[in-house]
């Protein structure tokens, strides 16, 4: 294994950038971080550009680029970065459209590319897709929701087109489904709330099959109090409860002993992992299962939303 350093462009320096990739990255002996690029943000010591354009101009010795932009604009600036000849890490989702995650495997050939879902890095989630793989599924619950104005507050982009809405946060559960759940899953049938002054939808009832089961999901960003992030999954052997984003597994009521959280850090390692196999890791499952939501999925309005 290579152990030679990985120096970083970090793009985007919002709430997600400093809560999570800040830290990890100073953790992780391998990476250096060498810049980064924000309209309106910088970090002491560290060279700072308003624009990704404004970075690749600037020809630092840079190896890979990190991009935590909203995702109507990511996968433009990703193109950028490969077609510079550098790694890349995309936040959550890596795109806004699946067209534009195609594009982007093939323009990645030759550089690593990982699509990050961090809620797969929670704690209980290996633990969870071990202990489901030889049980019978006989029905799944799914409860997602929160309250925008804590974890997003001000941020209208994500109530824009493209902004991805509830499904900014519902994605982290789908991507924890595809995960766990040892058959693929399919949409059957979607209810989008949308306030009438925005395009995103802010909650969502949906439908899915997996292999004959009945997966209902209730999703929001408009939940007052304590953030509900829970999955529910009835087998053969008892019933399997994954808690707080996945950080916490019961069966049957039971705790069961888990490693200790560490998302991010977990994501980082993965990147120099990939890096120096010379590989990509870029899963497409849970955007396609927020891209079915939105062409199958009937609307009713809600009333307008202000932060």
């Amino acid at each position: 294994m290579s152990n030679s350093l990985i120096r970083l462009g970090l793009v985007g320096l919002g709430k997600i950038a400093r809560d999570q990739h800040l830290p990890a990255i100073a953790e992780n002996p391998r990476f250096a971080l060498t810049a980064t690029a924000d309209p309106q943000g910088a970090l002491e010591g560290i060279a700072s550009y308003p624009t990704l354009d404004a970075l690749l101009d600037a020809r630092l010795a840079l190896d890979a680029v990190v991009l935590c932009t909203p995702p109507s604009v990511r996968a433009g600036l990703a193109q950028r970065v490969l077609e510079a000849g550098l790694h890349v890490m995309l936040e959550k989702p890596p795109a806004a459209g699946l067209s534009q995650v195609d594009a982007l495997v093939r323009a990645s050939a030759g550089r690593t590319m990982l699509a990050t879902w961090h809620s797969r890095e929670s704690a209980a989630v290996d633990a969870a897709a071990a202990w489901l793989a030889a049980r019978q599924i006989k029905a799944v619950r799914l409860n997602w929701r929160e309250d925008v104005r804590v974890w997003h507050p001000g941020q209208d982009w994500l109530l824009a087109a493209g902004g991805f809405g509830v499904f900014d946060t519902a994605i982290n559960a789908f991507s924890i489904l595809t995960h766990i759940l040892p058959q693929p899953l399919a949409l059957e049938s979607a209810d989008l709330g949308i306030p009438a002054n925005r395009q995103a939808p802010m909650t969502a009832r949906l439908t899915m099959r997996h292999a004959g089961a009945e997966v209902a999901c209730d999703l929001s960003i408009l939940h007052p109090g304590a953030p509900q992030w829970d999955i529910a999954v009835d087998t053969d052997a008892g019933l399997l409860q994954l808690t707080q984003g996945g950080q916490r597994m019961t069966i049957d009521g039971k705790a069961q002993e888990v490693a200790p959280d560490a998302e991010y850090p977990r994501l980082y390692a993965r990147f120099a992992r990939l890096i120096d196999a010379g590989q990509s890791d870029v899963d497409a499952r849970p955007l396609t299962l927020v891209a079915d939501a939105m062409m199958l999925g009937s609307h009713h309005s809600l009333p307008p939303f202000e932060f």
